[in-house]
């Protein structure tokens, strides 16, 4: 039987970028399968405290110079030589978190897919409702649809319960993952997840 990774996602997040396809050949070797969970990382930081570690360690001598060089090792070793940060971060993902819940959870990678490389390799700005739509379009989907089931009260409050329920399940930031109802945090624990789903 074929085990899941449970990713809680939000395209607002650089390292949602980095781990992406890192975790899709993670999966690929294990024969794993990724269900992917939309949530206002936002809305997280609300509900949990957080905030973004380049706010949060601000005032702690070298720790975000650190976090770049750690970052750049990953990059490095994985070779996301495309990577880009968006000069809109950290922008608004609320459209497109609800486009996410809007589809079906086996169109969900293709969107994802189709959205990383103009947000983090290409800095488009994917607020602006043209951009997005242009997107969309060139990707083969309903772009006009998908816009209207942004305005969806149902697609409104299942962004918002997802939010709430990773929240109460422990996750206070974005990437986390849940194999066999195990959390782990951050694009560096996928050699705890490689070790988790070989077991």
């Amino acid at each position: 039987m074929s085990k899941t990774i449970e990713l809680i996602f939000d395209f607002v997040s650089p390292n949602a970028y980095m781990i992406w396809q890192p975790l899709k050949d993670l999966a690929a070797k294990h024969g794993a399968t990724i269900a992917i969970t939309p949530a206002y990382l936002g809305g997280m930081h609300k509900l949990t405290g957080n905030a973004p570690p380049f706010v949060r360690d601000a005032e702690v001598k070298g720790k975000n110079e650190y976090a770049m060089i750690e970052m750049n090792r990953f990059i490095a070793k994985h070779r996301l030589t495309k990577f880009q940060m968006n000069p809109k971060f950290p922008f608004n993902t609320i459209t497109l978190l609800r486009m996410l819940v809007a589809l079906e959870p086996d169109q969900r990678a293709p969107f994802i897919e189709l959205l990383l490389p103009p947000i983090w390799e290409q800095q488009m700005d994917v607020t602006d409702p043209e951009t997005l739509g242009k997107i969309l379009q060139d990707g083969g989907l309903d772009a006009q649809g998908l816009f209207a089931q942004t305005q969806d009260p149902a697609v409104k409050q299942a962004l918002m319960d997802n939010t709430d329920q990773v929240v109460a399940r422990g996750a206070f930031g974005i990437p986390t993952m849940f194999v066999d109802g195990e959390i782990y945090f951050g694009k560096e624990r996928l050699g705890q997840i490689d070790e988790q789903l070989a077991g």
